[in-house]
């Protein structure tokens, strides 16, 4: 089996720029998925970001999430449960308008912690879609337009605990699914593992590496780029023991944002004719009902919807 991708950013400073350049090409274009490490932020931060999220949960979600599992019989269950989590989870919101200071039992220094962080990722995120640019061919700068509604674009982060688990053969943290949006920016725990990719038919382990940050595609980055970098499907395995913390961050493009192949790469594509075009919004209303399924029917839901609206051409900066 083929090794799980993990790139050192530090190398794209000196002679081992190319080859790097390739293995990010290689990962986008066979994987999905890749591992940063030296990614830039700081391991203080990280750190900090950590400590304050595993007390939150501790403090405040802990009890919420035995009583959901009570009320809900889980620990009873004898059969598989298709249709609920064993994940405590909450969101953020940073772009186009931060909600941090309206989330509820959130310290102060975590709340600081956390704008920090997303500042940070924000900017990592737009650093990899210029890479993606460059490995694609696209000039710079191509793919944040393309994210960019009248507002910019979206960014937020889903906050997750997946606590120990007694039936982890019976349900899963995180249900497989491809990701609706754009890049995403996952920090999670380096001690408690349980993320899985689809490659080849075969469910792959996502390695717990300290102070990294896994990035994989979404489903708007495999439209944009004509399916040359693909959305995997992907999952969370429920642990018995442990507490696994993931900290997942979504650069998306903005609600009103028009999404459709870049016109450069349909031009070097045999197959002309892939993918629709459509509003993210209404992309992200269809994907609300039909996470846990397959997205070549949503595409092709969206296809269906495109002869019905008139959608004019790409935003810019």
């Amino acid at each position: 089996m083929e090794t799980f991708p993990v790139i050192n950013m530090e190398k794209l400073n000196g002679e081992q720029r190319a080859a790097t350049m390739e293995m990010i090409k290689d990962a986008c274009e066979n994987w999905g998925f890749f591992e940063l490490m030296n990614h830039g932020i700081s391991h203080e931060l990280m750190d900090r970001v950590e400590r304050l999220t595993k007390e939150h949960y501790k403090k405040c979600m802990e009890e919420r999430f035995k009583e959901m599992v009570a009320s809900k019989g889980l620990e009873a269950a004898q059969s598989e449960v298709g249709d609920l989590d064993w994940e405590s989870t909450f969101f953020l919101r940073h772009l186009p308008v931060s909600n941090i200071s309206e989330i509820p039992d959130l310290e102060d220094d975590h709340r600081k912690a956390m704008k920090e962080f997303a500042l940070d990722l924000e900017k990592l995120a737009e650093q990899l879609l210029d890479l993606l640019c460059e490995n694609l061919g696209l000039e710079k700068g191509y793919l944040k337009k393309a994210f960019y509604g009248s507002k910019g674009v979206t960014f937020g982060t889903k906050v997750s605990n997946y606590p120990p688990c007694p039936r982890p053969e019976l349900i899963k943290g995180l249900r497989a699914h491809t990701d609706a949006g754009g890049i995403i920016l996952l920090f999670q725990d380096d001690k408690v593992s349980g993320l899985q990719l689809l490659k080849d038919g075969e469910w792959v382990d996502v390695p717990p590496l300290r102070h990294s940050i896994v990035i994989n595609i979404g489903d708007q980055l495999e439209v944009i780029t004509n399916g040359k970098y693909k959305s995997v499907m992907h999952r969370v395995i429920a642990q018995t023991d442990g507490n696994r913390m993931s900290i997942a961050s979504f650069y998306n493009p903005g609600s009103d944002a028009i999404i459709y192949p870049a016109p450069a790469l349909v031009e070097k594509a045999e197959n002309k004719e892939m993918y629709p075009k459509f509003m993210f919004e209404d992309y992200m209303k269809l994907y609300a009902g039909l996470k846990f399924q397959a997205k070549e029917p949503r595409f092709e839901a969206m296809k269906a919807m495109e002869s019905s609206v008139n959608l004019g051409p790409i935003a810019t900066v």
